[in-house]
């Protein structure tokens, strides 16, 4: 599989597109809501996609619930993970049980479009950061572990892989990486304690993929985490991370610091990326894939194929277990709305 992953400009292929998606160097396609319109349409436009490319390729959404729901009609009103605490206060449910129940809900959705993975969960701690704010589980280190996990086993229980971000912690930089390039000046024990979520769930065979923070940490390197070699070999070495690492969109703020297009893709694979983004740049991905130097840095990784979905979930059967009934009738703000 290539080592970009790339993204459409509407509802419909448009010709260009098809062009790109047979490129050797393109791997993945990330959705957005302005590829969608109704649960028929985005499988059509998967369907299309897979067709077109010919070849293995690692479709995915960013669907964590909350403000970062991509596709919203027809689909489960996931509620932001910061919400889960307040859902289960006073009620029989353990903030455990709903995390559990909603990984496996959003998964099995996604997984019915024949999209591969979603972006999720987002193991920051909720701190000064607004763009992440309620998107993390907790502001508390030793909540976000617990929930994370059973949030990461419902995903599994669906059949979908995990992707955590945004390692070490994006969530005490009141920046915002796709407007500004954050910098967290903290001590590094201070740093240390963020990671330790991540160390946590790795070492409890968790994670199958992570997405480094566009952060910058001076006290321990002058790059940007996704494109740090310190900070990648820390995952691989220290933390024996074996899964996928994905960079955050190359198109972001928080990644100029490390040059053109392709000098970004190509320092986030020599780094120890997977598979790079470029999203909301189409002239972008042109300069990206006309460039043949980055290309060829590394091998393409195989691990990429372990995100793939080998089957996929039916509608009919989401919603006619006793699984999803029980969750609905313990928490009826998550059906689907007419």
């Amino acid at each position: 599989m290539g080592p970009l992953m790339l993204d459409l400009q509407g509802t419909k292929l448009q010709a260009d597109e098809i062009e790109l998606l047979q490129h050797p160097t393109v791997g993945g396609v990330i959705f957005f809501s302005r590829n969608f319109e109704s649960r028929q349409q985005i499988c059509q436009l998967v369907a299309e996609v897979r067709q077109a490319a010919g070849k293995p390729l690692l479709l995915a959404v960013d669907h964590e619930g909350g403000r970062v729901q991509r596709f919203r009609l027809g689909f489960s009103p996931i509620p932001a993970m910061g919400m889960i605490d307040k859902l289960t206060a006073n009620h029989e449910w353990s903030a455990e049980q709903l995390a559990q129940e909603l990984g496996w809900l959003m998964a099995a959705e996604v997984l019915a479009c024949d999209i591969d993975i979603s972006f999720a969960p987002v193991l920051d701690i909720n701190g000064v950061s607004e763009v992440i704010g309620d998107r993390a589980f907790s502001e508390l280190p030793e909540q976000v572990v617990p929930l994370a996990t059973a949030f990461i086993d419902g995903m599994h229980e669906a059949g979908m892989k995990c992707t955590g971000k945004h390692y070490p912690g994006h969530g005490s930089v009141a920046a915002d990486s796709h407007i500004a390039i954050p910098i967290d000046e903290r001590a590094e024990a201070d740093i240390e304690q963020d990671e330790l979520v991540f160390s946590d769930l790795i070492a409890a065979n968790r994670v199958d993929a992570i997405m480094p923070a566009h952060v910058i940490y001076p006290n321990f390197d002058d790059k940007p985490a996704g494109f740090s070699p310190y900070w990648l070999n820390r995952l691989r070495m220290k933390l024996n991370f074996n899964g996928v690492i994905f960079s955050d969109d190359l198109a972001m703020k928080g990644a100029e610091p490390m040059g053109t297009y392709p000098e970004r893709a190509k320092a986030a694979l020599v780094a120890g990326c997977d598979m790079v983004l470029l999203c909301n740049d189409r002239a972008g991905v042109k300069e990206l894939l006309a460039d043949e130097h980055w290309q060829n840095v590394l091998p393409h990784s195989q691990r990429l194929e372990s995100l793939l979905n080998s089957t996929k979930n039916e509608w009919d059967c989401i919603y006619q277990s006793d699984r999803y009934k029980t969750l609905i009738a313990a928490f009826p703000e998550l059906a689907i709305s007419a």
